[in-house]
């Protein structure tokens, strides 16, 4: 830029200087000739007019020379300009290039950071792939990242087009499983082989069944690892969509904080200079980083002011000579002011004139001759002087022009302008008045012309005269008019100037709420962050929290160990097992020394077991090579078998060696852990009797010392262990001495004193810890020691002989658990063993089968050869003249090729009919991709709508909501205040609340959806198999075929071609006799020549068939690799189906016209082949055709070379053609694996879709953040519940004691009457009915509530009847007892006594109750307030989430409208850049264009006046009077010149100034695309750069600061860009200054030669700065470049150092995950606590009116109590002694209807219930045991009278069978049972657990609901109160064998899932009235 317009400037330069001394000369003679004119006009009034005429002929020819030379100058300088626009094109084409490469590096830039997008979605598969690796899957994600980058846009297709290298990753990961599903079939096949060997040799049936077992352990466990796998992955997926989100939010942060890091900066060096203390060490490293930085810009800063000052001391020189301009325009108003004292001095001489021409009016008669003399010489000399000044008006009113034109362009002497405007003005105004009064004199002229009549030739010069004023004032006036045209421009310019400076505020306006936009925004983004630290704050408080109660559980640990020390202080014999322990510790010190020393020999021994392996290995390898070698030498050689199977041999004996070393090394191991068994007892042993001494000897002061001791050494262990972890070695060798020590120690310590013991004691412990620490060391050596078995077993048998008594347990368990090591290892080994021979075969088979292929083709070529040879042999053993023409040979070959060729092309149609298959099957499989696509993309769409939707209802309504929230909050604090202690139990479960919520929310809105889909996706996918299925069998089919077809092809062509060679044997043979009958020497030397070049010929076509034989055999190579590669596939495809039948039923309608179009393309692809096939048979067959009638034809030599070369031809052609062939085999390969890439793509953006809608879940649940407030509440709820269940446990736990209370005072009363025992059931029945129903109506909702309660009150009716019919029978019988009361008033009393007891225990009971009831109310009170809160929060979230998604539908149509403006905003802007162009090309040529017209007006004008001006000469030579007219005329022709100068200098200049204008605008624009470029490109790398840079603050700042420096140096190199902009301006500016000063300085002439010179050295001096510019700019350049590389190098870096970060926070993110998992199983256990209260808040509303009622039946109860209790009385005192005359009879008939063998039973119970003794029933049994009939079955099978007989059940058929007791407990139950049926409650209560019902319930609930609630029941029960473990008193499931009415009582129901567990209750699992029987019968 800078040199080109260097380059324009002095071109222009140069021109303008020329130009100016031309113009200098030519106006210093214009100036002298004017002065000359003057000083003769006074002269020359006495003169004579010829000599006059003379002067101005000699001054025309002067001005005539001066004429042509300005012309020829004129001509130079088109010539010049020609020039300048040359180089402006070169210069132009140059800028053009520069362009060009800054384009070039642009898309080298797109390009590396295309690859770097390609570098982080390999890490984002590395990342995924890092967790999946345990099940050697790989991890299909986003990533895009793009991930991805995976832009990280919102949309799921931020990555469309899939580059090359993921679809290759993507192939190698599905062949990489497909290789290990095939390693896992060869594992199963072993394994079966395995199982079937054991079988066929009879093994143990113990062992397989452990193989079994095992196997299907694996399976379960692959299994598992599959779904963990399965689950992992997509969590992962969900991980890194979210740090995808949180990634561009950061990087959107970092963008608006760049701003912002300057001032940053410059506080942090505040901070420096003034050594705050709050810098910490960290941040010293990045401020010396920062200064360093400060430093290299500071240098930079000053390099850049040198530079500025020099460009200042420039300026300075050219101020100088605008001041030097300055004085000129000051002496140019000084000749000014003197035109303007001349002009005045023209007035007075007008004045004079007029009063003289008064005077002259009266003598003019008089004196007519002498005054017409003098009037003409005055007219004359004052109209030349009018002239002369009239001249000098317009060439000063030019020069003036001239200066506004130029002072237009300097925008620094506008003062100036406007000063010589209003001069000009003043002038203006002055002229016309002269000019008026010029008309005046002009008319007072023609007056006296008038009066002097006579003299007419002075009439007719004035007349001339007039004219030539008359053309002067046009003239004058079309100056005016251009004056006024430029005065008007300039208004223009400064019209554009002000719109320009209101557009540059409305820009800095527009900055400044942009600036304020960036800062809101920040603060958002900060806003957010704080958020984020202050969660992880919370976390990391949850951590520690955690940690505390792990350091409260260690200590409470120690706690229990300082117990446990105290217990053991009971024993008392210490000395004498002191004494055994220490010749013990001798013992295996000696044994350690021992082990030691064998141990060091078995080092040995394994290094030279080692070595030996070593050699062994080093053989087998050379082996291994001399038998490849031998392999590749002889390949038919018998030899290798035998070398491979001694090798084999040898290897096996190596292994069998190997492993009974192996089984050696573990049976010393088992042996050296008896040992460390042994040890440790012996050491506890120790310890124990250490601790026994001391504590015997201690005081109770000396074990409180002890336990401190204890506690400083436990401290001390920890530093102990972690120091002699690494000192383990060294401690080994000083153990013998360290455990002589203690013994010594211990010797000592006898006779020491209690103090000394106890300083002794402390030492021994820290020696016990150091031997435990040295012991666990030990075991580590041991393990490590291979032992030399035999010395080994030695030492250590004899050591286990003393220790077997100790050992024999802990040795039976190890060895049982050795046996399994063993056999897994054996296992293992034999896994290893014939892996590696699997591997070897196989390796094996595929060299025997390359070599029987090669066999094969080698004993082809042989036979070839052999035949050849043999027909050589017969050609030569015949006569040399013989000599037979080879030429049917050839032909037979070529038709042998022909027919090779049709082979080979059938075999590739055959090819490719098969891959057309292929290939319609993919097309297949991608229509039905791309329309499950599609689908996809329709439930996003809808997923979305519904995501917006609701969050504009949200928005909406939480406005609204705010004022009822608060008032809810008052009332939530106050609930508060009441239950503060349960609040800090559940704080903890806040989050899983919320989470739980969330997860019912999306399964509400999105359960419905996926019911439906799921259905037909499943039937779809089913279809979709098993069609697959098919296509790979068939598929599999038709490969076999293939193969066969092409073995079968390769034969026949090798048994055709031996046929058609023996053929054409037996045509030679017979030309041969042919030949020998007749003899034509011609023929035979010409057949000769032939033969010899066929012969050549026929060797080329052999090299061709051998190539062939080469091509097919490699064609099978590669045909058998396409069929591993297709297995491979076809095990992907087994894997990618699994996904494609999920996905298949959603993909039917998308992209099936292109695949119908690629199908097309295909099919008329295959066509156009099949055409050409066609015609290439027929050809052949033509062919043939003509060589066959040749042949028969031409008997000896008849085949013309004609037809011959045509059949090469046709057989080149046809070489060709298979080759094409080929290759379009190929191109259908290629697109095949195309086809297989583009199905992957496709599976990977189903992948993308689907983290896509997880992405959307996250989205949908962030809405839910705004219900906090609403659980805050809810908790509150559940602090209440929690409270309230509790209480309900106390009321059920007192009413099950009251149950109790009766049920032992039933007991008591069915010992006195069984009757009695069905009454007094009924109470206790009807209560735990009612109970029962309370507790079922739970689970039911309030709607039921009205329909239970009116079941309730008809069971009430029922009872209150019941009670009523037993009121009446207790009548009956106190009526009878009445008679019997005085018999038994003893036993009367004593039931008074335990009734008092009863009564008192009821009346407490009662009192609870009341107390309870009144807390029940006020709970329920509170209940109901918290409900109706919750359900007025549950309407306003709805109404919120309807708020929600209208606005979500507004804002989709408002991102709709908003790309649709965006898209035709860039339209118009494109249009309007055209349309700029065009205008602008308009303009330059309308410029154009105008000037040329004005030059060829001011032509036409010119030449106008001058044919005016010759007229008037003509006219004035012929009057013979020319000399004044003469004069005249040139002054208006120099004048007219000077003009025309003018006008062009002025005219280029405008052009000049337009054309610079117009560059400099395009230059702009360029500028500004070249910006925008590279904004972009900066806006790409920031993003890169801030997906990068994730990790810490510090690196980002280190890259902000790199960013700043780099965009300081930018705005550096832009501010010098402009300053050499505006100082080649200034230059430019300046030069046409110059060139101004040097025209308007036209009269002094010396001075102007003086500038002239000047001008021309300051010319030169302005070329040399432009070329130190130039200089300048390439060395900015250059230091750009410079910078550009550093950038570069500090971004690779700082890539490098972003990959460590993105490790090391995977490892964090891995952790975390940890975590989580933990939190997760806490969230779970929690939210089930919440389930069970939630449940409970709603049964607590229906147990609150169900306790008013059971209020008002206790009091019944206690009324009918009472009243029992005296009936009780007095049936006690009535009933005492009596028998039951029901009962009797019952058991009376029973006795008939028992069988014989258990007859006596009923004996029995009969004289037990009479009284009767045992030993009296003995010996009634004894004196008759015959059997009695049928008695007995009117006890059992009828009934009393009171109580009527129940059906038989199904299960009680046979009651014959049953033992007699056992009827006798039926039927006790059957007359306990009230004969009223129990009442019916609510039927929901009642449902089994597998009912309809509950299903349903279960249904609807989400299925997330269902798992944390059976989780929660698996997982933790200790954590919910509710969740108690149920005792077995309560029975889960109905029992069996009970009655019609089941159990009595209703709490002793199955319990629903939907209720919750309470704590267990004491009560029977049966009827009271049972258990009381089976008491009796147990007596």
């Amino acid at each position: 830029m800078s040199s080109w317009l260097g380059g324009l400037g002095s071109g222009l330069g140069q021109s303008l200087g020329q130009v100016g001394g031309s113009l200098a000369s030519l106006t210093g003679q214009i100036s002298n000739f004017t002065k000359d004119m003057l000083m003769e006009g006074t002269e020359e009034v006495e003169e004579l007019p010829d000599s006059r005429t003379k002067e101005i002929e000699a001054i025309h020819v002067i001005l005539r020379s001066e004429n042509e030379r300005l012309k020829k100058l004129c001509t130079d300088l088109e010539e010049k300009h020609e020039a300048s626009e040359l180089q402006i094109k070169q210069q132009s084409t140059s800028y053009r290039n520069q362009l060009q490469q800054k384009e070039v590096e642009i898309s080298h830039l797109k390009a590396r950071q295309i690859a770097l997008q390609d570098q982080l979605q390999k890490l984002q598969s590395a990342a995924q792939s890092v967790p999946s690796g345990a099940g050697s899957v790989p991890a299909t994600t986003a990533s895009s990242s793009f991930t991805y980058g995976i832009s990280h846009h919102p949309s799921a297709f931020h990555d469309d087009d899939m580059d090359f290298g993921d679809i290759i990753s993507s192939q190698q990961e599905i062949n990489r499983l497909s290789n290990e599903v095939s390693r896992l079939e060869s594992e199963v096949g072993h394994w079966r082989h395995i199982a079937q060997s054991s079988k066929a040799q009879g093994t143990h049936n113990s062992d397989q069944s452990e193989i079994c077992k095992l196997q299907n352990i694996i399976k379960e466990l692959k299994q598992n690892r599959s779904q963990e796998i399965d689950d992992h992955q997509h969590e992962m997926s969900v991980l890194q969509n979210a740090h995808q989100q949180k990634l561009t939010e950061i990087s959107r942060r970092h963008r608006e904080e760049l701003s912002d890091y300057e001032e940053r900066i410059e506080e942090l060096e505040n901070l420096l200079q003034q050594g705050g203390p709050g810098v910490t060490e960290t941040d010293h490293s990045k401020i010396y980083e920062m200064q360093k930085t400060i430093q290299v810009l500071q240098t930079e800063k000053v390099e850049s002011t040198k530079k500025i000052e020099e460009l200042e001391d420039k300026i300075k020189d050219i101020n100088k000579k605008l001041s030097s301009a300055e004085n000129d325009r000051d002496i140019l108003r000084r000749e000014h002011e003197q035109l303007n004292v001349e002009k005045r001095q023209i007035m007075e001489e007008c004045e004079n004139l007029k009063l003289e021409c008064s005077k002259l009016q009266p003598s003019a008669m008089k004196q007519s001759d002498t005054v017409t003399e003098r009037e003409r010489l005055v007219a004359q000399s004052a109209s030349v002087e009018e002239v002369f000044r009239l001249q000098q008006a317009l060439s000063d009113a030019e020069n003036e022009i001239m200066r506004l034109s130029n002072l237009n362009q300097d925008n620094t002497l506008a003062e100036d302008n406007l000063k010589l405007k209003m001069h000009i003005e003043v002038l203006e105004k002055e002229k016309s008045l002269l000019s008026q009064e010029k008309e005046d004199l002009q008319i007072a002229l023609l007056k006296l012309n008038n009066e002097y009549e006579g003299i007419k030739s002075t009439a007719t010069r004035d007349i001339s005269l007039d004219s030539e004023l008359h053309d002067l004032r046009l003239h004058l006036e079309a100056k005016e008019q251009e004056l006024n045209q430029i005065i008007s421009e300039k208004e223009i310019l400064i019209a554009e100037i002000e719109e320009l400076d209101r557009q540059n505020q409305e820009a800095t306006k527009h900055m400044i709420l942009i600036k304020d936009q960036l800062s809101k925004q920040q603060n958002e983004g900060d806003s957010i962050i704080s958020k984020l630290k202050q969660d992880l704050n919370e976390e990391k408080k949850r951590v520690h929290q955690l940690e505390d109660d792990k350091v409260d559980i260690t200590k409470e640990l120690d706690v229990q160990k300082e117990t446990l020390i105290q217990s053991e202080v009971v024993l008392n014999d210490l000395h004498l097992t002191k004494q055994k322990l220490e010749d013990k510790v001798e013992s295996l010190v000696d044994q350690l020394n021992e082990s030691q020393k064998s141990n060091v020999n078995i080092q040995k021994e394994n290094l030279e077991l080692k070595e030996h392996i070593r050699q062994n290995e080093d053989e087998l390898s050379r082996i291994r090579n001399e038998l490849t070698q031998s392999l590749n030498q002889d390949s038919g050689s018998n030899f290798k078998d035998n070398l491979l199977k001694e090798r084999e041999a040898e290897v096996i004996h190596l292994k069998q060696s190997l492993s009974e070393l192996e089984q050696l090394n573990e049976n010393l191991k088992k042996v050296a852990f008896d040992v460390k068994m042994e040890n440790e007892k012996l050491v506890l042993a120790y310890e124990d009797l250490m601790h026994q001494l001391e504590e015997s000897i201690a005081d109770n002061k000396q074990l409180s010392l002890e336990k401190n001791t204890i506690v400083e050494t436990l401290k001390m262990e920890k530093g102990e262990i972690e120091a002699e972890l690494c000192r383990a070695e060294k401690r080994l060798l000083e153990e013998a001495n360290k455990y002589e020590k203690t013994i010594e120690e211990l010797s000592n310590a006898r006779n020491l004193n209690a103090s000394a013991l106890q300083v002794e004691h402390e030492r021994l412990i820290k020696l016990n810890q150091k031997k435990d620490i040295e012991i666990a060391e030990l075991k580590k050596n041991i393990e490590r020691m291979d032992m030399d078995h035999k010395e080994t077993k030695d030492i250590l048998s004899s050591s286990l002989e003393e220790q077997k008594q100790l050992t024999q347990l802990i040795n039976e368990k190890e060895i049982f658990i050795e046996k399994l090591e063993e056999r897994s290892s054996k296992l293992q080994e034999e896994l290893d063993k014939y892996s590696q021979a699997l591997r070897k075969n196989e390796i094996l088979r595929q060299t025997i089968e390359e070599k029987d292929r090669s066999l094969g083709s080698m004993k082809e070529e042989n036979n070839h050869l052999q035949e050849e040879l043999e027909r050589l042999r017969e050609q030569q053993s015949r006569t040399a003249p013989m000599a037979d023409p080879k030429t049917l040979d050839s032909v037979t070959e070529l038709e042998s090729e022909v027919s090779q060729l049709n082979m080979i092309k059938d075999h590739l149609e055959e090819e490719i009919k098969h891959h057309q298959k292929i290939i319609e099957d993919q097309n297949q499989s991608k229509r039905q991709l791309l329309q499950s696509l599609q689908e996809q993309k329709k439930e996003m769409d809808e997923f979305r709508h519904q995501h917006e939707q609701m969050n504009a209802t949200h928005t909406q309504l939480f406005l609204e909501k705010d004022e009822e929230i608060r008032s809810l909050q008052k009332t939530i604090e106050q609930i508060k205040t009441q239950f503060h202690e349960e609040r800090q139990d559940i704080q903890t479960d806040n989050s899983d609340i919320f989470q739980e919520t969330k997860v019912q929310s999306l399964n509400i809105e999105n359960g419905s959806e996926k019911h439906d889909l799921s259905k037909a996706e499943t039937e779809r996918l089913v279809k979709g198999i098993k069609e697959r299925e098919l296509e790979i069998k068939l598929l599999n089919e038709k490969n076999i075929s293939l193969t066969k077809q092409i073995d079968q092809l390769s034969k026949d062509e090798v048994g055709k071609l031996t046929e058609i060679i023996q053929q054409k044997d037996l045509e030679i043979q017979a030309l041969h006799a042919r030949i020998s009958s007749t003899s034509y020497a011609q023929d035979v030397v010409y057949l000769q020549q032939q033969l010899q070049a066929y012969a050549m010929e026929r060797e080329k076509v052999f090299a061709v068939l051998n190539e062939k034989t080469r091509e097919n055999s490699h064609l099978k190579t590669e045909y058998h690799k396409m069929m591993d590669i297709v297995a491979a596939k076809e095990a992907a495809l087994i894997k990618l189906q699994d996904e494609n039948k999920k996905l298949s039923a959603r993909f039917e309608s998308s992209g099936q016209d292109m695949f119908r179009e690629t199908i097309q393309n295909l099919s008329r692809i295959i066509r156009e082949k099949d055409i050409e096939i066609d015609a290439l048979s027929q050809k052949c067959q033509t062919l043939l055709a003509v060589l066959q009638t040749s042949s028969t034809g031409n008997e000896v030599g008849g085949v013309n070379s004609n037809q011959f070369e045509e059949l090469l031809q046709e057989r080149d052609k046809l070489k060709q053609q298979v080759k094409k062939m080929e290759e379009w085999k190929q191109q259908v390969m290629t697109t095949v694996q195309n086809m297989q890439h583009e199905s992957a793509q496709l599976q990977e953006e189903l992948h993308q879709l689907q983290a896509q809608v997880l992405v959307d879940s996250d989205n949908n649940s962030k809405l839910q953040v705004d219900y906090t407030g609403l659980i805050q509440s809810y908790e509150q709820n559940e602090t209440k519940l929690k409270n309230f269940g509790q209480e309900l446990a106390q009321v059920q736990h007192s009413i099950g004691q009251l149950c109790n209370t009766k049920d032992l005072l039933l007991g008591k009363l069915d010992i006195i009457s069984p009757q009695l025992s069905s009454t007094s059931l009924l109470t206790p029945q009807s209560a735990e009915s009612l109970r029962a129903g309370k507790s079922d109506v739970l689970s039911e909702s309030p709607e039921l509530l009205q329909q239970e309660i009116e079941k309730l009150r008809k069971s009430l009716q029922e009872k209150d009847a019941t009670i009523r019919t037993l009121q009446e029978n207790n009548h009956r019988l106190s009526d009878s007892i009445a008679a019997t009361s005085e018999l038994e008033k003893k036993e009367h009393e004593q039931t008074d006594s335990e009734i008092k007891q009863l009564k008192e225990k009821q009346d407490v009971l009662q009192k609870l109750l009341t107390e309870k009831d009144l807390l029940i109310k006020a709970k329920s009170d509170q209940l109901l307030s918290s409900n109706e809160n919750f359900t007025n929060k549950v309407n306003e979230n709805e109404l919120l989430r309807q708020a929600v998604t209208n606005l979500k539908e507004r804002i989709l149509i408002l991102e709709m409208d908003i790309g649709k403006l965006k898209g035709e905003n860039e339209k118009i802007v494109e249009i309007s850049r055209g349309k700029e162009t065009e205008y602008q090309a308009l303009q330059e040529t309308n410029m154009k264009f105008s000037m040329m017209l004005r030059e060829k007006e001011f032509e036409c004008h010119s030449m106008k006046e001058k044919a005016l001006a010759f007229e008037h000469l003509l006219k004035e030579k012929e009057q013979g009077k020319t000399g004044e007219l003469n004069q005249l005329l040139n002054a208006v022709k120099s004048m007219q010149e000077k003009t025309v100068v003018f006008q062009q200098e002025r005219d280029q200049v405008m052009l000049a100034l337009k054309q610079k204008q117009m560059e400099n605008t395009a230059l702009q624009n360029e500028v500004q695309r070249l910006h925008d470029k590279e904004f972009r490109s900066n806006q790409e790398l920031e993003r890169l750069r801030n997906h990068l840079l994730e990790s810490e603050d510090s690196y980002t700042r280190e890259a902000l600061a790199a960013e700043d420096r780099e965009a300081k140096l930018r705005k550096k190199v832009t501010v010098l860009e402009e300053k050499l902009v505006s100082s080649s301006n200034a230059m430019e500016n300046a030069s046409h200054q110059a060139s101004v000063q040097v025209e308007s300085l036209q009269e002094q002439l010396n001075v102007v030669s003086k500038q002239r010179d000047e001008t021309a050295l300051q010319l030169s001096v302005s070329q040399e700065q432009v070329k130190q510019y130039a200089l300048s700019l390439a060395n900015l350049q250059m230091v750009l470049e410079h910078f550009q590389q550093e950038e570069k190098a500090m971004y690779s870096a700082e890539l490098e150092k972003q990959k460590q970060f993105i490790a090391e926070w995977k490892k964090k993110a891995e952790n975390l995950e940890g975590k989580v998992i933990s939190l997760q199983e806490r969230l779970d256990e929690a939210n089930a606590a919440l389930d069970s209260a939630s449940r409970l808040t709603e049964q607590l509303d229906l147990k609150e009116e169900q306790i008013e009622e059971l209020k008002k039946q206790n009091e019944l109860r206690q009324e009918m109590l009472d009243d029992v209790q005296k009936k009780l009385m007095n049936l006690a005192n009535s009933s005492e002694g009596k028998v039951d005359k029901v009962l009797m009879r019952n058991l009376f008939i029973g006795h008939f209807h028992t069988p014989k063998n258990q007859r006596h039973e009923v004996l029995r119970l009969m004289g037990s219930i009479l009284g009767v003794r045992r030993e009296e029933m003995e010996q009634l049994f004894h004196d008759d045991q015959g059997g009695v009939t049928r008695w007995m079955t009117g006890w059992f099978g009828g009934g009393s009278k009171s109580v009527p007989t129940t059906p038989l059940r199904p299960n009680q058929q046979s009651v014959f069978n049953s033992s007699f007791s056992e009827l006798f407990v039926k039927f006790l139950e059957t007359e306990s049972h009230p004969s009223i049926p129990p009442p019916k409650l609510s039927v929901h209560g009642m449902k089994p657990l597998d009912s309809p019902g509950r299903r349903k319930l279960d249904a609807n609930t989400p299925e997330s609901f269902k798992d944390t609630a059976e989780s929660r029941s698996g997982r933790r029960t200790d954590v919910n109160p509710f969740l108690a473990p149920r005792s077995a008193a309560v029975p889960l499931i109905n029992p069996a064998g009970h009655g019609p009415g089941g159990p009595g009582h209703l709490l002793l129901k199955p319990i629903s899932d939907v209720l919750p567990t309470f704590t267990p209750l004491p009560v029977l699992p049966d009827n009271s009235a049972g258990v009381v029987l089976k008491d009796l019968l147990k007596q």
